[in-house]
């Protein structure tokens, strides 16, 4: 698809959009909970979708009426899995649905796209080794057995909270406690704590014992319960972003005490907005794209931590330079930092490419905003905010297929 965006101003209220990440820690409590859940507030993007195809590949029931999914549970050591596991695009479905499967002490396997199969899973991998369990990759799956025991396991710290979250899912099912030891750094703390905040609705405990290590009991049930996924800040940041630039949008439906990481954009968009600061991202990585492009709007800034955003749906620093230089900004990229100098924003010498990538395509959205553009690829943002054209549309921006 091709969009193609005249400047033009946004202006209204708009409503946030459901977090992704809280939607697929609810969803998969429910899952392994006895009884009946109901999950409010779910938007039907394609990863939480494919969170959706591995929950009935398990053995569970879920049904989805309007924004509300109604999950029946299983004991998932004692189900037989209906298949494979088809994790789609969703590096979050894959990562946490692979010690799930090594929890129900079956052969499984767990299908993604190549985009994918190539990213890192060499955390995995490693507890595999230390553990006795099978871990088979091919260029299109992932062959899982367990079973996982309780124990002791040893992390990177610097890696994605996704590898810890999985563990955070399926040790607490286990016949005895376990703990995960974080190696210092720990990156994207913020994440590893909306797990726990997902697992405590669900009646599990699982508490950091210190600042790198978390302590699980074992034996625990999921209880059943009745939730709702808050709004999400990674996505509100795009929607809020038009404010920088004479837009008057009011985002509501996000939780003043969330413990999302991404809710730090507010304090970052003021400062990019008043100087040129340097700021860190290794806890809120998602809301690198964005960021690079109110830097180029705005005054330029320095961004560290910027190293894992190479591994995400395309490699953003990569292509964000790409999508920038058209618009005439060059970035000064280091190994794990980023650094874009003031320039002056033009429209874009050629049509922007999506590169797969919901944020990139997105925050390329926000730019052709204040100068027009085109932008080709853009149904990646069915990945996480389907709707998002539509509602821009309602706020006033001219945006049209081209």
């Amino acid at each position: 698809m091709q969009i193609k965006i005249t400047p033009s101003v946004a202006r209204g209220e708009i409503g946030a959009p459901p977090s992704k990440s809280m939607a697929h820690r609810l969803l998969i409590c429910a899952t392994m909970s006895e009884g009946e859940s109901v999950v409010r507030g779910i938007s039907e993007s394609a990863d939480v979708l494919a969170t959706l195809d591995c929950i009935r590949a398990l053995g569970a029931e879920a049904e989805i009426e309007e924004d509300t999914v109604r999950v029946r549970g299983v004991d998932i050591r004692r189900t037989e899995p209906r298949g494979a596991l088809l994790c789609r695009e969703s590096g979050s479905t894959l990562r946490f649905f692979i010690p799930v499967a090594w929890a129900t002490g079956k052969a499984t396997a767990l299908y993604g796209a190549p985009s994918l199969m190539r990213r890192p899973m060499s955390v995995y991998e490693e507890i595999c080794t230390q553990k006795s369990m099978k871990f088979e990759k091919t260029g299109e799956r992932i062959l899982v057995e367990g079973p996982l025991e309780a124990g002791e396991y040893r992390v990177a710290g610097d890696v994605s909270s996704q590898f810890i979250s999985g563990l955070l899912f399926a040790l607490p099912i286990t016949d005895a406690d376990s703990r995960i030891v974080l190696t210092p750094p720990v990156e994207s703390r913020s994440y590893i704590n909306l797990t726990l905040a997902a697992l405590r609705e669900f009646g599990v405990m699982a508490e950091w014992e210190n600042e790198t290590t978390l302590a699980i009991k074992g034996n625990q049930r999921y209880r059943a319960c009745d939730c709702t996924v808050e709004g999400d800040y990674s996505n509100a940041a795009f929607l809020d972003a038009f404010n920088l630039f004479g837009g008057a949008v009011t985002v509501t439906g996000l939780r003043d005490d969330s413990l999302q990481g991404d809710r730090v954009y507010g304090d970052y968009f003021e400062a990019l907005r008043v100087g040129s600061p340097t700021l860190e991202i290794g806890d809120c990585p998602d809301l690198g794209p964005i960021l690079f492009a109110v830097a180029a709007a705005q005054n330029g800034a320095r961004f560290t931590g910027t190293r894992r955003l190479r591994i995400k749906e395309s490699d953003r620093v990569a292509a964000m330079a790409e999508e920038l230089a058209k618009f005439g900004v060059s970035l000064v990229i280091e190994e794990d930092a980023v650094t874009i100098p003031k320039q002056t924003l033009h429209k874009p010498n050629a049509p922007l490419e999506g590169h797969n990538d919901h944020r990139i395509v997105m925050s390329c959205a926000v730019l052709c905003s204040i100068t027009g553009g085109e932008i080709t690829g853009a149904e990646a943002v069915g990945k996480s905010f389907p709707d998002f054209f539509d509602r821009i549309r309602k706020l006033g921006l001219e945006v049209r297929e081209a």
